[in-house]
């Protein structure tokens, strides 16, 4: 329970489905961040409103310190990511090795068969029964199965998702039926652990990364000016760049080995193909040889037709039906087969 009020209509929805229900916040913020994220789904505040629904609700509430995976396998995967020159998803990673990960962990230890969390997202059988499948919620405005495509067969099987059916009114409906203080609150659409959206900020005061000075280049490589470090640059960027030029420039490329930012205009950051690595397939075991499907390349991306041909290692290649812009690395690629979440992997190269 993050202190929202989805995770808390959620609960709601549970009991008046006749389940057994017990309410659990992992606490994931290092102390460090409490100060400055005191709002988010990792602040105090967070806790105070989901324990007093929990005590609304007449269920059992439990405070979990995570914050020590949370660090290792959330926070430094965000620094590394940036200091490799890519631009990385965080929530994926929690919802992997967090809420689908150790909380299963206390699940079991709790004796409770099922997971279950606010996200607009579905799961259900495939016809022959044999795996379970990820849908996009029905509300396709806040659909969230983006940031659950790495889930596991054995995660998606434990998983529930009550507010798949619904819509973000239908959420703060079921919250003001019962009385729930968070009917109202407004959610977050920020990462949770980064103040005021400034993820540059972020890792300097937590002592992730520190400035270094390198150059930003055009894509001949002349030297037009100096940057502070490229974790501080993401693809598509053009605010920032603090170089002169008589038409716009943008981010084009992260040169981590030579610490370069390459830019270029517009016309650059258009690309028709790309790869990912690590991909997590749900639909199947193994994909076919090549498939057609919808590809998002970013979360708020409406998602374009594609090709998609597997590679060895558990990568692929996706070339792209039309032209997309700033197909960033580090960010996921998920592939969809009309509501189905086939599967997807992570970008690693564009052109």
């Amino acid at each position: 329970m993050s202190g929202g009020v989805d995770s808390s209509a959620t609960a709601a929805l549970l009991l008046e489905q006749g389940y057994d229900v017990v309410g659990i916040t992992l606490k994931l913020w290092p102390q460090d961040c409490v100060s400055r994220a005191e709002d988010k789904c990792c602040g105090p505040q967070a806790v105070t409103d989901a324990r007093a629904v929990c005590h609304k609700l007449g269920i059992p509430y439990y405070l979990i310190d995570e914050a020590a995976e949370f660090q290792a396998k959330v926070i430094q995967y965000f620094a590394d990511e940036y200091k490799a020159g890519r631009t990385p998803n965080p929530c994926v990673l929690c919802n992997q090795n967090l809420k689908f990960g150790r909380l299963i962990e206390r699940a079991d230890q709790l004796g409770a068969q099922c997971v279950a969390t606010g996200h607009f997202a579905r799961v259900e059988k495939s016809p022959d029964g044999a795996r379970t499948l990820l849908k996009r919620g029905r509300d396709l405005r806040k659909d969230q199965s983006y940031f659950l495509f790495s889930l596991r067969q054995d995660q998606l099987a434990r998983a529930m998702f009550p507010l798949g059916e619904k819509t973000k009114a239908d959420s703060r409906e079921v919250a003001r039926h019962c009385q729930l203080k968070t009917a109202d609150k407004e959610e977050s659409m920020e990462i949770c652990f980064v103040p005021d959206n400034d993820y540059g900020k972020f890792l300097q005061q937590a002592k992730l990364v520190q400035k270094h000075r390198g150059e930003i280049v055009n894509l001949q490589g002349q030297v037009l000016g100096e940057h502070e470090g490229i974790e501080f640059y993401t693809i598509g960027q053009r605010k920032g760049l603090r170089i002169s030029s008589p038409k716009p420039l943008y981010v084009i490329e992260l040169d981590a080995e030579r610490n370069r930012v390459i830019v270029g205009d517009d016309s650059a950051l258009a690309c028709d193909e790309f790869t990912a690595a690590r991909c997590n397939w749900i639909a199947f075991d193994t994909p076919p040889a090549a498939f057609d499907a919808t590809v998002k390349i970013r979360y708020n991306h409406p998602g374009t037709p594609a090709t998609v041909t597997p590679l060895p290692g558990g990568a692929v290649k996706v070339k792209l039906h039309a032209l997309q812009r700033a197909i960033t690395p580090g960010q996921a690629a998920v592939f969809y087969q009309g509501d189905v979440v086939v599967g997807g992997g992570w970008i690693t190269a564009s052109g």
